[in-house]
């Protein structure tokens, strides 16, 4: 695959399959643990209303499952057909990860989730309990290979070379790599964002509808309050995965802060638009040496730009953009949290246009986390594995033809799926629980 708009194709359509796919187990790893929270509850109370929220969000919980089984598959074929390069320089490493997911992780779901969801006067009650705990730990694990594979390839570790083959010299540094914690963490504490969102978001949608329904205003105070804990945590460990960034992969850094010379005391750039030809930032408003200090806590130190990294670097625009509309999203969900449980105070029901607001940001974990995304996988370009394996040299020969065609396919399908999964869970929140 020679030719650069072929190969923007491929990692178009690549980007566009993980990235719909990536909104699904965003959602459900913390979803899981808030079921297993609501399954609790009802055990030890033994109130209806916490049976019957439970039983409503399991659907929600059963249909973001599928959708995420679907587009998996979907993805997992795209390593054959659009990056055979890929699997034949580290497969070896990525091919056993991916299989320890199946078997650990995908399978503990799958055979708990039938009896979670089908099984509740079937089986004793601790039975179901266990289920549902069991459901919420394989989403973690699952979580748990996927990054491990995907913070490998942005800072290898524990790999060999045998006969021109890239294989694991010990598993051990190869799963906890350098970036690995910190990628987890910052993984899990998204996806509780992006969950609590959800869980505020909808139940403000129904109580627009029914202010006086009980069922909803404890699932809007569960979200609020679980997000109010999240934000700060996941600010503070994006603080470290991001000196960590700076440690292993700082071209990533360069571009995420527009730096495009070395120098000391680098100002932190808030605003600007890139320009990539000319290697400059325009209409650009900086902090005068606000990323020194930042990233290395001194004023005077010196930072590396693009030109010591060049020409192995990132288109810096996308990356720059990205991380700012994470940061922002981060912020204004912070904000948002912080407000709404000081409205929901002693079971006070906010006003409407809070509701409204609330509603509006059912999906701001999606947003934060698709831009987080973007930078984590955009900032390692050229590289598809870092210093190991070259994006470009991993491409299949796939045609450009054939690569627009599937990645129309794509679009559309995705954005049917994608409006029809919305429409459903909003349909849901709208009718509320019926305990």
């Amino acid at each position: 695959m020679d030719s650069p708009d072929v190969l923007l194709l491929a990692r178009a359509q690549f980007g566009l399959n993980i990235g719909f796919h990536i909104l699904f187990p965003s959602l459900t790893i913390a979803l899981g643990w808030i079921l297993f929270y609501f399954r609790i509850r009802y055990a030890r109370s033994g109130d209806p209303a916490w049976l019957a929220t439970y039983k409503l969000w399991t659907k929600v919980f059963a249909l973001s499952f599928a959708m995420g089984v679907v587009s998996g598959i979907t993805m997992s074929f795209q390593f054959g057909t659009n990056w055979p390069g890929y699997m034949q320089k580290v497969g070896n490493i990525a091919g056993p990860l991916l299989a320890y997911e199946v078997l650990t992780a995908f399978f503990l779901e799958a055979t708990f989730l039938g009896v979670m969801l089908f099984g509740m006067n079937r089986v004793p009650g601790w039975v179901h309990v266990l289920s549902s705990a069991m459901v919420a730990i394989g989403t973690t694990l699952s979580a748990f290979w996927i990054l491990a594979l995907n913070s490998w390839m942005q800072t290898p570790a524990g790999h060999v070379m045998d006969a021109g083959q890239i294989i694991a010299g010990n598993w051990l540094q190869v799963i906890f790599n350098p970036s690995f914690p910190y990628r987890f963490t910052h993984m899990l504490l998204a996806s509780g964002l992006t969950a609590a969102f959800v869980l505020t978001g909808l139940s403000a949608w129904r109580l627009l509808r029914a202010g006086d329904d009980a069922s909803a205003r404890k699932t809007l105070r569960t979200g609020l309050v679980l997000s109010a804990v999240l934000a700060p945590l996941q600010i503070l460990v994006g603080d470290l995965h991001g000196l960590n960034t700076l440690e292993h992969q700082p071209a990533k850094i360069a571009a995420v802060e527009a730096i495009w010379k070395t120098e000391k005391g680098a100002p932190l750039v808030l605003l600007a638009i890139p320009d990539d030809e000319r290697r400059r930032n325009d209409f650009s408003i900086e902090i005068p040496k606000g990323a020194s200090l930042i990233l290395k806590h001194d004023a005077q130190a010196e930072l590396k730009g693009i030109d010591a990294y060049a020409p192995d670097v990132a288109p810096v625009a996308p990356v720059f953009f990205a991380f700012r509309v994470m940061v922002g999203m981060g912020v204004l969900m912070l904000v948002a949290a912080w407000a709404g449980v000081w409205a929901t105070r002693r079971g006070m029901l906010p006003q409407r246009w809070m509701l409204w607001t609330f509603s509006g940001f059912t999906f701001a974990g999606w947003i934060a986390t698709l831009a987080g995304w973007l930078v984590t996988e955009i900032g390692r370009q050229p590289w598809l594995v870092t210093g190991i394996l070259k994006t470009a040299d991993a491409a299949g020969g796939v045609s450009g033809a054939q690569l627009g065609a599937s990645l129309t396919g794509y679009i559309i399908t995705y954005s049917v799926m994608l409006l029809a999964y919305m429409v459903v869970l909003t349909h849901l929140a709208g009718k509320g629980v019926q305990a």
